[in-house]
């Protein structure tokens, strides 16, 4: 029984990460487009230049050549931080940027 459980935890984990692959082109239009969005708050695109200063600059929390653990920590800091650029952005224009996406418009979709 118990390996049986094991295996459909596996799957269902490696389900959610291929479903989460297949949505990340649209993730990477939402961020871009709220980055461009007048709507968003100051503060917001300032966390989201901070993701990307974090990433590119050489200090870390933890060192890259520890194994598993150098890397780990990055991708905490760019999800969580990409989570809370999230939250700070009013519901209704990251609502309205979903939308316009999953309908394929235009960069900003229509006001």
């Amino acid at each position: 029984m118990a390996l049986k459980t094991t295996s459909l935890v596996r799957r269902l984990v490696w389900s959610g990460y291929f479903r989460l692959l297949t949505h990340l082109p649209s993730f990477l239009k939402l961020f871009f487009r709220l980055a461009k969005d007048p709507r968003v708050p100051s503060g917001a695109k300032l966390l989201l230049a901070g993701i990307v200063a974090y990433l590119l600059l050489p200090t870390d929390l933890m060192p890259d050549f520890l194994p598993v653990m150098g890397q780990l920590d990055d991708l905490a800091v760019v999800l969580g931080g990409l989570k809370l650029f999230l939250r700070l952005c009013p519901a209704e224009v990251v609502q309205q940027h979903v939308q316009s996406i999953a309908a394929g418009k235009g960069p900003l979709g229509e006001f």
